[in-house]
């Protein structure tokens, strides 16, 4: 296996699904914009697809991947049996929480958008809203597991390629509310269900060539399963201190009119770089780590994890520098059409830049605390998170009266680059990871290349700027060129200094 060329497949389909989930977005952005429906939607949207990301993007895998290969080394019939387990008990607990928050929804609206509360109409069309798009929950997660019985053969196309059935069909029922002047938010909301069952369905397929699924219904449960369980939920929370973050975000921008959206389209673009850069990685890496682990292969061990930590930062660096240098240009070329305004864009800009500085940090973070689950270790990245979060709510609150949402992207940054140094001293200190002397030259040649595409991306963005003005109609395409232009000469400077070698991220 090539760890680059296994990030490179994960990667296209990830940003197909990205590139997809952007015409969705900006569809949204045209019919709805920043307006209550829209409020509405993302606040119903936020809690399925917080456990779409929580899940289905590297935290269900990074508990159920160490065990269920721990498993398989010792017979097939052994894997699939623990298979089988933690399938019933999922859909059980699944089937569970759907129920109950179905019945709850409105106290569950609460909780999630309280600044809702003073406003009946959206208050009420959230609660709708969110009953319809909670299934979904469900779906995807179950999707989760069998996306984990693809990756632990190291089959990653099928798992990375399925979120875009989510994309196309949101843009489908924007498309017929459109020409049937139905209503946009409640065809959206039935259509995230349907795309989850849709999921489902496809990765079923896949994954029958590995594993047939059976429901074990009995009493009592098998130590090893409740050794996953003991894991899952620590793995759940760590792995996605991001969204957990973004999560508390939304409740605390609930009280400014607009910020739930402005937060929302500045996340939908930087997600698109951390779903290369922190998640392909992440998920291409545990399945080779967690077998090497497992097999007492120390030096091996060392190397997927510095190269996994060179390829997150050979993709994160360039595009942290050029969401901060060019947010606005971004935004504007991105969303600025129709029902979005140029103060949405300026709005949604400054957000973007926040996050911007971050990119690093929510890549690495990822890398990290995969080093700790491939050796079956979910406590330590539970308290790490919990630190993130606890510092992240902090500042927020703090904070949120005089600056306003804009301390929610600037809290999410610094709360995730104290946890990665904090991570860093851990892993350090207990001998996790000893970073070899080739990562640091590596490095230097990145940082090298970043500068060269940063000056030049830069230089374009001002030598364009009448073709990138809100008023220009064909300012996504002159982004696109100078994007597509910057990546290229960044790709080729690391080519021809040698950052970028693919026989140096192969693996036996």
């Amino acid at each position: 296996m090539n760890l680059l060329s296994s990030t490179t497949v994960f990667s296209f389909y990830t940003m197909l699904s990205r590139v997809l989930g952007y015409f969705r977005d900006i569809l949204i952005a045209i019919f709805l914009g920043t307006s209550i429906y829209a409020d509405a939607f993302f606040v119903a949207f936020r809690l399925p697809n917080t456990f779409r990301r929580l899940f289905a993007e590297g935290t269900f895998n990074a508990a159920f991947i160490p065990s269920y290969t721990a498993e398989k080394i010792k017979g097939r019939m052994q894997g699939k049996r623990f298979a089988d387990e933690v399938l019933t008990l999922l859909t059980l607990g699944l089937l569970t929480i759907v129920l109950i928050v179905e019945i709850l929804t409105p106290y569950v609206v609460y909780l999630i958008a309280p600044g809702f509360i003073e406003d009946n109409t959206k208050f009420n069309l959230a609660v709708d809203l969110t009953r319809i798009t909670f299934p979904f929950l469900a779906f995807v997660s179950l999707s989760s597991f069998f996306a984990g019985i693809l990756n632990s053969e190291n089959k990653f196309a099928a798992a990375a390629a399925a979120p875009i059935f989510l994309n196309l069909i949101l843009i489908l029922s924007l498309v017929i509310s459109y020409y049937f002047k139905l209503d946009f938010a409640i065809n959206l909301s039935y259509a995230v269900s349907l795309s989850g069952l849709i999921q489902l369905i496809f990765l079923i397929f896949f994954a029958s060539k590995y594993y047939k699924p059976s429901f074990i219904l009995k009493n009592k449960v098998r130590q090893k399963v409740k050794f996953f369980l003991k894991k899952l939920l620590p793995s759940i929370f760590s792995s996605g201190v991001i969204q957990i973050s973004i999560l508390v975000g939304t409740i605390i921008a609930s009280f400014q009119a607009g910020a739930v959206s402005y937060l929302y389209y500045a996340d939908r673009i930087y997600q698109i770089n951390l779903a290369v850069a922190g998640i392909a990685v992440s998920t291409v890496s545990l399945p080779i780590l967690s077998k090497l682990i497992k097999n007492k292969k120390i030096n091996e061990t060392n190397k997927i994890q510095n190269k996994s930590l060179e390829l997150s930062l050979l993709l994160s660096l360039p595009a942290s520098i050029a969401l901060i240098i060019g947010s606005e240009e971004i935004v504007s070329a991105l969303f600025g059409y129709g029902s979005f305004t140029e103060n949405d864009i300026a709005q949604t800009s400054l957000a973007l830049k926040y996050f911007g500085y971050g990119i690093p940090a929510f890549a690495v973070l990822k890398i990290f605390a995969n080093f700790f689950f491939a050796r079956d270790n979910t406590i330590t990245p539970f308290k790490v998170s919990i630190i993130v979060v606890i510092i992240n709510i902090a500042i927020s609150v703090l904070f949120f009266k005089q600056i306003g949402f804009i301390i929610i992207p600037i809290a999410t940054t610094l709360s995730t680059w104290i946890g990665v140094f904090y991570y860093l001293y851990l892993l350090l200190k207990i001998g996790y990871l000893k970073v070899e002397p080739t990562f640091f030259s590596r490095l230097m040649k990145i940082v090298f290349s970043t500068s060269i595409m940063s000056y030049v991306f830069h230089y374009s963005l001002n030598y364009f700027a009448k073709n990138l003005s809100y008023s220009s109609d064909y300012k996504i395409l002159y982004l696109l060129f100078i994007v597509i232009f910057a990546a290229l000469l960044y790709f080729l400077t690391c080519y021809f200094l040698k950052a970028l070698n693919l026989k140096s991220f192969k693996t036996n």
